[in-house]
């Protein structure tokens, strides 16, 4: 029950995302159950730090990824305030729960002639479902949106005159990505591809459609990247990876990184400066190469 409670105020009061309320109640049934399980507890207002520094070691020993663990226990934490907030706890058994350190993992990107090579082969003699896969991709290295963001865009979201792309980023705050002339062609055929295939009684009034006319979905984004992408080497085939190498190719040829920041929708600045670690491998590299001194032992 007070779980439910939990879920029902972050959807209500809190106006959470679906997405994020579904990964705060998935927390919540995992924790449950091991508590149930491990410690025979079913009232979660009688969790204590052992309780949940257990549950802890034991997704660590199960090889759960650091993020994925200070994610749940950041969803504990957040739930016991909730308790403290309705007068049911008097205390945070999580608050002083350490977060798992996390190994120093540099962003995964493709370099920008291995782009190149897939992004020139585009034709205007293609059939729909080719230009839409052709756009997804276009849309994702092009502008840097999450997948998510790309699945809610809608044909109204797109202003070809002002070159201009509306994104719903998170917690409902909106933001203008200028495209390229490159992409504003490539939407037009596709569009104009779209109206000759699906009439207004069929046609989703979302940008990107499945085959039938009808909203994208996660799974299709995924497939249609690892598709398009097969023949690159190098990085995993993800659309996060395309964000990524929008970013890292944006700051390697001069954006500075407050403009890249504006561009991914990022609350705050420490979340973008990740990529200045590829900038400095890349100087490291030329440093390297060119200094005539770097190469003394």
């Amino acid at each position: 029950m007070l779980a439910n409670q939990f879920i029902s105020y972050l959807s209500k009061e809190k106006r959470y995302s679906s997405h994020t309320v579904e990964a705060y109640q998935n927390d919540m049934t995992l924790f449950s159950e091991f508590i149930r399980r491990e410690f025979e507890l079913s009232d979660l207002s009688k969790v204590n730090q052992d309780v949940i520094r257990s549950w802890m070691v034991t997704m660590i020993d199960d090889g759960v990824l650091p993020t994925t663990v200070n994610r749940k226990i950041s969803t504990l934490k957040s739930f016991y305030n909730y308790l403290i907030k309705v007068n049911i706890a008097a205390e945070n058994p999580a608050r002083l729960i350490r977060s798992v350190k996390k190994p120093h993992k540099l962003p995964l990107y493709y370099k920008e002639n291995q782009i190149d090579e897939y992004l020139d082969k585009f034709s205007e003699d293609l059939e729909f479902s080719e230009l839409r896969d052709i756009l997804v991709i276009q849309l994702l290295y092009s502008t840097g949106i999450r997948r998510g963001e790309l699945i809610g865009l809608k044909d109204s979201d797109i202003d070809l005159k002002a070159r201009t792309l509306k994104v719903l980023g998170k917690r409902n705050k909106e933001r203008l990505i200028p495209i390229s002339s490159v992409l504003v062609s490539i939407l037009n055929n596709y569009l104009s591809s779209k109206d000759k295939i699906f009439t207004s009684n069929s046609l989703s009034e979302y940008l990107i459609i499945t085959d039938k006319g009808k909203k994208s979905y996660p799974k299709l984004i995924y497939r249609i990247v690892n598709k398009e992408l097969a023949g690159l080497t190098g990085a995993v085939k993800s659309p996060h990876v395309l964000r990524h190498t929008f970013a890292t190719h944006m700051l390697n040829n001069g954006a500075d990184l407050n403009s890249i920041k504006e561009l991914l929708g990022h609350a705050n600045l420490n979340a973008t400066q990740i990529y200045t670690h590829n900038t400095i491998e890349k100087l490291k590299k030329v440093y390297s190469d060119a200094h005539p001194r770097a190469k003394i032992k």
